[in-house]
């Protein structure tokens, strides 16, 4: 081996010792990222729970798995029945987080897949029991009720996996087409009700204001008569004659007819 050769073999070595430990350097840190806990795994057993930040852990033989703990919104389809067993079909929004310090004891029992194996049976199973207390008209009408008996239900079941409920949110509430046709005609029919009440009022109003009126020029006329009575009578009747007289007499007189407003006998 040349002397050349010699130097060759020696930057290769150095070469691959650099790599072996820039590698194991590199396989050491950890980074967890803002909003997760880092599981970490030796040997695939979970042995601690890493904080945001830098960390380190032992090359080849320790892993870890970021779990996400801020706030995460899913989407459920969840199918139930009411208290009139009528088929309700409904989405449920769900606004959740895992609780930092159970990262761990989450992983240990159901690993990354708690979506599938709690949150989404929980959602199911909550529907159903509260939904199966209100009739579907009650379910449109006492919808916020129904959505927090809802979120203390399902509050309750994930706690025990310490997931945390933050919000629930009812999208959306879907009945059978032969309840919705019913709920539209009871409309139509409450509607029509109701025109009908205003028409009756309307016709009742408009009676009174007769009744009124008829009243009014009935105490007119009365009020008229006695005062005609009281002024004299035939007297005062020809005084309000002689008032609106235009001083003009007729062209022809009728045979034994007298002048107009001249009383000759007193």
């Amino acid at each position: 081996m040349t002397e050349e050769d010699k130097i060759i073999l020696s930057w290769a070595k150095k070469i691959a010792i650099g790599l072996a430990l820039f590698l194991i350097v590199c396989n050491s840190i950890v980074i967890v990222s803002a909003g997760q806990r880092g599981v970490l795994l030796t040997w695939s057993a979970v042995s601690d729970v890493r904080s945001e930040g830098l960390s380190f852990k032992i090359p080849f033989m320790q892993g870890v798995r970021g779990f996400d703990v801020k706030t995460v919104k899913m989407e459920v389809q969840a199918l139930a029945y009411s208290k009139d067993i009528q088929t309700v079909d409904s989405v449920i929004a769900l606004n959740y987080h895992i609780i930092p310090e159970a990262v761990g004891t989450l992983y240990k029992s159901v690993g990354m897949s708690y979506e599938e194996r709690i949150i989404q049976p929980a959602i199911q199973e909550s529907v159903k029991a509260i939904t199966a207390k209100y009739t579907a008209q009650e379910l449109i009408e006492k919808r916020g009720e129904v959505k927090e008996g809802i979120k203390v239900s399902l509050a309750e079941r994930l706690l025990i996996d310490n997931i945390k409920v933050d919000e629930v949110s009812i999208v959306n509430f879907d009945f059978s087409d032969a309840f919705e046709t019913s709920v539209e005609q009871k409309q139509v029919a409450e509607q029509d009700a109701l025109k009908a009440k205003n028409k009756l009022e309307q016709v009742k109003f408009e009676a009174d204001q007769r009744v009124a009126q008829a009243e009014a020029e009935a105490r007119a006329i009365k009020i008229q008569a006695e005062a005609i009575t009281q002024q004299g009578g035939e007297d005062y009747v020809q005084l309000k004659a002689i008032e609106k007289w235009n001083g003009v007499l007729p062209s022809q007189m009728i045979p034994a007819g007298s002048v107009p407003f001249l009383n000759l006998t007193r």
